[in-house]
């Protein structure tokens, strides 16, 4: 389906990877992974053709139709939401358009009525009949409901118009399907639906994502970008780890035992090689040393964070009380009637779809948004730290790292302020780094160092894991399990909505959904309902 051959990237002298061969074979499914700044877009551009590589090729057949993710905000602004997803079938749009206008004209000719009917047979064929009932069925899914499918694009936030491009692409059902991070702004519930269809697709795929659940879920194989080099692994993301980290001890434990061989040779070939007896073994034994192979061993490009949350002072049985908190924004109301009682250690989910609120909760919850009405009380010991989503501004530019984290503790000495910034990947070079030349990674890393110094008992978190790569989001999300405080965030990462909640709290347009117990145990009782119903 794709072949890659000697390809290799490199800008200046750093290499991203070298003499890369690859076979990407029908129907299997990629999951595209590595370090944040491995090289994984870049590689996912080369099979677009949006970027040359440094030498070697990516072929794919002439007849096999490949559809890319696009991330066009304003490609498609005079063009409405169901006709931008109806462009996703390059031919079938063509044969829309033509016959749209061929039957506008008042009179056809003899010619031009044989041509509506060359038409007609092959909008069949492309099963034109059916496409907007398809397109408005995957908007549908996507969580874009009816009366937006014919507003214009233009009038539809960055968000929404990711979920039309991801429609696009999927309503087409290339052969091969290129998705750079799908699940970017869909909800819990969306993402479980765009789950179920990529399995249902029968394309070859390569996708890239940070979500290990959702990796799970849907690839068959797994393409490692590290040591330079890209290297498929079949099986999914858990089997990649196990089988990938059992190679590494594999080699590093035949390079030991060649190491203990090679040391032994040369400490006989030492002693006997004056010898005249044994000049012969030692000449023997020196060339056995010869033929001894270590296998070179490069140094990964994953680093994991050490994340470890303390808290000051213990908190008490109550962390937090809402009663009657109401949130509109001019004639939409968001937050209405909100009661909540959090006690001390609950790990809490707040989920639900976009725009319902949760972001919302978490600002009056920390204070950066005040309620219409209603009252937030913290518990008498509840000291709160808080991670937004929107990360501009939260870091001030004309700083340092290293100024700008002590800035939140005075009294922190330098060890304190170097070892948290060293355990977040930014070493001692990287502390006197510029506030305003951070990447997106750094930025929420250094927003997680600032949590780690407050060290509060309550940790408030709005989507943590926008920016990470799956190393940082599984260390977070252990660090948040193992927390003895109470934490309270909203993620659309499945995998950390499992490995922390302890409870749920999902918002709805009808209301709010409180849960005490796991998401799987949630979606159990949630999908038992919906089927009695």
């Amino acid at each position: 389906m794709i072949k890659v051959k000697d390809l290799s990237l490199s800008y200046g002298s750093r290499i991203l990877f070298e003499n890369v061969n690859l076979s990407l074979d029908a129907g299997n499914r990629y999951g595209l992974i590595g370090a944040n700044g491995a090289g994984k877009s870049t590689f996912m551009k080369i099979l677009t053709g949006e970027v040359e590589p440094s030498s070697g090729a990516v072929s794919i057949a002439s007849d096999v139709r490949v559809g890319v993710l696009r991330q066009d905000h304003y490609r498609y602004d005079e063009f409405t939401v169901l006709q931008t997803v109806l462009m996703g079938h390059e031919e079938l749009w063509t044969v829309m358009s033509e016959r749209e206008r061929m039957y506008s004209q008042a009179e056809l000719t003899e010619e031009e009525g044989m041509q509506v009917g060359e038409l007609e047979n092959r909008f069949a064929e492309l099963d034109g009949y059916s496409a907007e009932y398809f397109a408005a069925e995957l908007l549908e899914g996507l969580g874009i409901p009816v009366d937006k499918h014919a507003d214009l694009m233009s009038s539809m936030i960055g968000g929404l118009k990711l979920r039309v491009l991801l429609a696009q692409v999927l309503f087409g059902r290339p052969d091969v399907l290129l998705l750079d991070e799908p699940t970017n702004h869909l909800d819990l519930d969306t993402i479980r639906w765009l789950e179920t269809f990529l399995l249902e697709h029968n394309g070859t795929m390569v996708i890239i994502s940070h979500d290990r659940h959702f990796l799970n879920a849907v690839c068959t194989h797994m393409l490692d970008v590290d040591y330079k080099q890209i290297t498929a692994f079949p099986g999914d993301y858990d089997y990649f780890v196990a089988a990938s980290s059992l190679s590494r001890e594999q080699l590093q434990a035949d390079n030991a035992r060649n190491m203990e061989k090679i040391a032994e040779l040369r400490e006989f070939v030492a002693r006997f090689s004056a010898n005249k007896s044994k000049a012969r073994q030692a000449t023997s034994r020196a060339r056995q040393i010869e033929k001894i192979e270590l296998h070179e061993i490069r140094a990964s490009s994953r680093v994991s964070p050490y994340i470890k949350f303390t808290l000051r002072q213990p908190l008490g049985k109550q962390a937090l009380t809402l009663r009657g908190v109401d949130k509109a924004y001019g004639d939409l109301s968001v937050l209405k009637g909100v009661n909540l009682d959090i006690a001390g250690g609950e790990k809490v989910a707040v989920i639900g779809p976009n725009g319902v609120g949760k972001t919302t909760l978490m600002q009056i919850l920390a204070g950066a948004t005040e309620p219409d009405a209603g009252t937030v009380a913290w518990g008498q010991s509840a000291q709160f730290s808080y991670f937004p989503q929107d990360h501009t501004g939260v870091i001030r530019y004309g700083t340092t790292v290293y100024d700008w984290l002590k800035s939140f503790d005075d009294e922190a000495d330098q060890q304190t302020i170097r070892s948290i910034l060293g355990r977040m990947l930014f070493p001692k070079d990287d502390a006197q780094k510029a506030t305003d030349v951070l990447s997106g990674g750094e930025t929420a890393r250094l927003l997680l160092s600032r949590m780690l110094l407050q060290q509060a008992n309550v940790l408030l978190l709005d989507e943590p894991t926008n920016h990470l790569d799956l190393e940082s989001i599984d260390s977070l999300g252990k660090a948040l399990a193992e927390f003895p405080g109470t934490v309270i965030f909203v993620s659309h990462f499945r995998q950390l909505v499992s490995d922390v909640a302890t409870r749920i709290i999902e918002l709805t347009p009808s209301g709010l959904r409180d849960f005490t117990g796991t998401y799987e145990e949630y979606l159990e009782k949630r999908d038992a309902m919906y089927s009695a119903s």
